[in-house]
């Protein structure tokens, strides 16, 4: 296995005791703060080890298979908020209507698998009732931003010829904007209902839950005639972890401990580009 070890402001001196721990037959440097530690004996054991190590340092690890790169893949899918962008867009939406500790509160929830996604979603909604639909533009105009690397690593994998596909619990009004401003090839999430210029409380047709986020996956790799062990998953939530599971390579961004923990990378530190010096 390589090990790719990578941070904001690492050095290479930074990094020595890890190059030690795991007996790395050769480092070679492959991106500004980001080093590639080849032949190394992966165990469980040494994982935990690395894991360790790299969270008191502030720094990202990946352990992969050599020779992967980005083509390998044919679609990148990403969910929306928390991941693609900074923001929860439902707490936002909240918070012009005054109620952001009681639907951010549902959401952190939801996000740890303590409620299942569908309810938590219904329940934030419904609070929403009333509220006037500008606030929405209001949201996407001062609110939000795209988290770092996103477009670095947007350029880089669309670039290589992969697909791109933007999959939320989150609403069609923030991700059909996301999809026309980034160039993605496709995008899913929830229709709110709005009646006369007002949110009404709730949402148009089905919830995109944990399962029709695998089924959009699925969809969408089937469209492309690859199996999604072809696809790149990016997430940060529980209901995430089901699209995740399909995928070749499982991406846990700023992600809660349960994601973490079952994802074949995690990036704490670094921005979403880190997947690039991992396939490199």
């Amino acid at each position: 296995m390589n090990l790719i070890l990578q941070g904001c402001k690492t050095e290479r001196a930074d990094i020595d005791g890890i190059v030690t721990l795991v007996q790395a037959q050769r480092v070679s440097a492959i991106a500004a703060h980001a080093w590639r530690c080849e032949g190394v004996n992966y165990s469980d054991a040494l994982k935990a080890q690395v894991d360790a190590a790299c969270l008191r340092l502030q720094v990202d690890y990946a352990f992969i298979e050599a020779g992967r790169t980005l083509a390998d893949f044919k679609l990148v899918a990403m969910d929306m908020d928390s991941t693609l962008i900074t923001i929860e867009c439902i707490d936002e939406i909240a918070d012009m209507q005054g109620l952001k500790p009681q639907v951010a509160e549902i959401t952190e929830a939801a996000m740890r698998g303590e409620i299942e996604f569908g309810e938590s979603l219904t329940r934030r909604v419904a609070l929403l009732k009333g509220l006037d639909a500008g606030a929405l533009q209001r949201v996407f105009d001062e609110r939000v931003q795209l988290s770092p690397g996103a477009q670095d690593m947007l350029l880089a994998v669309q670039a290589a010829g992969l697909k791109t596909l933007l999959v939320s619990g989150g609403f069609t009004f923030f991700t059909d904007r996301m999809k026309q401003r980034l160039k993605l090839d496709y995008s899913h999430a929830n229709q709110l209902e709005i009646i006369d210029g007002k949110l009404t409380g709730k949402v148009v047709g089905g919830i995109v839950d944990a399962q029709e986020k695998r089924l959009t996956v699925e969809r969408i790799c089937a469209e492309l005639e690859v199996p999604t062990t072809r696809a790149i998953v990016m997430g940060d939530g529980a209901n995430d972890l089901k699209m995740m599971g399909v995928s070749g390579l499982s991406v846990a961004f700023r992600a809660k401990p349960v994601v973490r923990a079952q994802a074949s990378v995690s990036l704490n530190f670094v921005g979403l580009d880190g997947i690039l010096p991992i396939l490199s």
